[in-house]
């Protein structure tokens, strides 16, 4: 690839990672509108805003690939953009009806376009470059990508809650808004959705006509890997033991990352901190930091390895005081794990799809689908917060990063189940 051709390459992902951490982390704040928007009256109920988005990728992953392999990467891309803009547009119908139900298949739609996107970045990052520096390239596109999810709850709120629209939440939260009255602030609450997501559609149908007509190159992981012999010696995908290990650590880590931003909203005013609806900002801040530090510091002062121990470690330790300390520090704990989750995913992608060959793809699909852990680990502590309330519904961190750790020093190292497989 030509230095001009990998600088566009590089600045066109990197705009589809920003349009990926704006759709997805906006998700943070839309839990407590569409609680109070929909008169939703548990934490489960509202925790289904990331179960639609993110199953998604647990239901279309598989089928994306075998489409990007027929239609090429670019046309998928291009597809992806028009589905994503397809369900941005399905807001419109849900908000003037407000009907939940509508709402969630907008985002289904919405993850279902996301899975085929990530179908096409995640391998594209990976190729572009070379396998040293693969954590450098995933942290650029980190950096985009929580940059637009700092930025979305912002403009999510400034473009959505008007200052009356505050007025209404607090006194429907307070019981003071009833019946028809309840009903019509309600109506005119949901439909501030509806101008900014067709500002969105717009803009996700011109990304999308300007990837295709670039002048980039497409891509074929499988064909890549055929011709340089790698991974052709195995018939089944679940032979490679690092990388179905990878999946279940890169399960782990995404829904870790998704519990500690989409529910601190909650939590944050549980504690009694004023303007909760921003510490989503203050965690991605975090992972963006975290991203900062691959960014300086891979390959000159650490190697991949040494600065994914780093993030998995300081997890381990900040997972256990969220659960022991008092609630108010126990909250900053969950904003500094934003750190510890930063360089994962791009640290684990590049140590589980090396030497794949012909299953490239499939196993790039394999890794995406993993993004479904955004959907099961917030609606996990959704229920057991209604149970053992939130702090202690938080105990599925300490696992998720001793899964990370494991994966880390010893799980990516395993070739082969055994000498026969």
């Amino acid at each position: 690839m030509k230095k001009s051709q990998f600088v566009l390459s590089l600045v066109l992902l990197a705009c589809l990672f920003f349009i990926f951490g704006l759709v997805s982390w906006v998700n943070a704040t839309l839990v407590p509108y569409f609680k109070v928007a929909c008169d939703l009256d548990t934490q489960f109920k509202s925790y289904l805003v990331t179960f639609a988005f993110n199953i998604a990728y647990l239901v279309v992953t598989i089928p994306a690939g075998m489409l990007l392999s027929r239609i090429g990467y670019k046309k998928g891309t291009l597809i992806g953009m028009f589905i994503l803009a397809a369900g941005a547009l399905l807001f419109w119908p849900a908000a003037r009806t407000r009907t939940y139900g509508l709402f969630l298949l907008a985002l289904f739609t919405m993850g279902t376009a996301m899975a085929i996107l990530q179908n096409v970045a995640n391998p594209f990052v990976t190729i572009i470059g070379s396998p040293d520096t693969t954590i450098r390239r995933f942290s650029i596109m980190g950096v985009c990508n929580k940059t637009a999810g700092i930025l979305s709850p912002m403009l999510f709120a400034a473009a959505v809650i008007r200052p009356q629209d505050k007025v209404i939440m607090n006194q429907v939260a307070s019981g003071e808004l009833v019946g028809e009255a309840k009903e019509l602030a309600l109506n005119e609450l949901i439909r501030g959705v509806i101008p900014p997501y067709i500002v969105l559609a717009i803009v996700f149908v011109i990304f999308g006509l300007a990837f295709y007509k670039s002048p980039i190159p497409d891509i074929n992981p499988d064909k890549r890997g055929a011709e340089s012999g790698e991974g052709t010696e195995r018939r089944s995908i679940l032979a490679y033991p690092y990388l179905v290990l990878g999946i279940i650590a890169l399960f782990c880590h995404l829904g870790s990352q998704q519990l500690t931003v989409n529910t601190i909203v909650g939590y944050a005013a549980e504690a009694g901190y004023a303007n909760a609806a921003i510490f989503p900002s203050f965690t991605l801040g975090c992972i963006l930091i975290g991203y900062l530090f691959g960014v300086v510091t891979i390959p000159k002062l650490l190697s991949q390895q040494k600065a994914l121990l780093v993030c998995t470690i300081s997890g381990i330790i900040l997972s256990v005081l969220v659960l022991v300390l008092p609630i108010r520090w126990s909250v900053i704990c969950l904003v500094l794990l934003g750190f510890s989750n930063s360089i994962v995913y791009s640290g684990i992608w590049a140590l589980a799809i090396p030497n794949l060959g012909k299953w490239t793809s499939l196993g790039s699909s394999l890794l995406v689908m993993a993004l479904c852990g955004n959907a099961i680990m917030p609606l996990l502590y959704g229920a057991a917060s209604d149970r053992i309330g939130l702090q202690a519904a938080y105990w599925p961190l300490l696992p998720c990063f001793l899964f990370m750790f494991f994966y880390t020093v010893y799980g990516h190292k395993i070739q082969r189940w055994s000498r026969t497989s």
